[in-house]
């Protein structure tokens, strides 16, 4: 077994003034967003323009509120819903960790079509900018679980940057967390970038959202073989976390949708 290499400890709690404390994890969320709005902005300024840019401040909004909503219902749910239904009070206390990326991605879903249907913009359009910036957000997301030293990986004893967290045991783990932020956010955000730039693919609404749905579900299956399942939950099937079940249909409606939306015809604007 090689020595495995000591966790950088981190306080999670970035700035703390009096009883008022700002956690990393909060400041990720910040992070993203702000970063994904202006970068939204930027696409949504690029030929074709389907909707005013300053729209975006509105969608923002919608967004957040789609992400922290559905990623808690999402956990309560998918992740621990017999102990939340035995504390349901506890499920308000969204301080104490707990949230799901699937169920904020069906929350953010959500908000997009309730967005565009008020402003009478095309739901797919906003939903290629949603799609494109997402990864900002996770990025930050994942790097933030990483500093609290939760969700980490398997015993990996054999490879040589695996570390003790330490929730985890003395026992060297995968840092899956890191895998993730790269898989999930980096190389999810460059290929979306790669095809959001093109005007003959802006032109087909959707296939960036189909993008999305399809590479985060391969990136996510592939992270999840190294990361520990939790244990609330453990192995759904002999080796099949929770994690991959959701993620399955995310690639099958993704590259449905990526189909669908390349045999369009290309969609004119003024």
């Amino acid at each position: 077994m090689l020595p495995a290499i000591p966790f950088p400890v981190i306080d999670p709690v970035a700035v703390a003034i009096g009883p008022f404390a700002i956690r990393w994890y909060a400041l990720a969320y910040i992070a993203g967003i702000l970063l994904g709005w202006k970068y939204a902005v930027w696409l949504a300024r690029r030929q074709p323009v389907f909707f005013e840019a300053k729209l975006i401040d509105d969608l923002v909004f919608y967004a957040t509120i789609g992400i922290v909503l559905g990623g808690r219902l999402g956990y309560v749910l998918f992740y621990n819903f017999s102990y939340y239904a035995a504390h349901p009070l506890e499920i308000f206390m969204v301080w104490q960790g707990g949230m799901s990326f699937h169920g904020g991605f069906l929350g953010v879903v959500v908000a997009t079509a309730l967005f565009a249907r008020r402003v009478g913009a095309p739901v797919l359009a906003i939903g290629d900018l949603v799609a494109a910036a997402a990864p900002i957000g996770i990025f930050f997301g994942r790097l933030a679980n990483f500093i609290n030293g939760e969700l980490f990986g398997r015993p990996a004893p054999d490879v040589p940057w695996a570390m003790a967290f330490p929730h985890g045991g003395p026992i060297p783990r995968h840092p899956s967390q890191l895998y993730e932020a790269a898989l999930e956010g980096l190389v999810l955000f460059v290929v979306l970038l790669v095809l959001a730039r093109r005007e003959s693919i802006r032109r087909r609404p959707g296939i960036v959202i189909g993008a999305f749905f399809a590479g985060y579900g391969i990136a996510r299956i592939v992270c999840e073989f190294f990361r520990e399942p939790d244990v609330q939950l453990g192995f759904i099937l002999p080796h099949v976390t929770m994690g991959q079940i959701l993620s399955l249909p995310m690639v099958a409606v993704g590259t449905a949708i990526i189909v669908w939306a390349a045999r369009r015809e290309p969609v004119a604007t003024k």
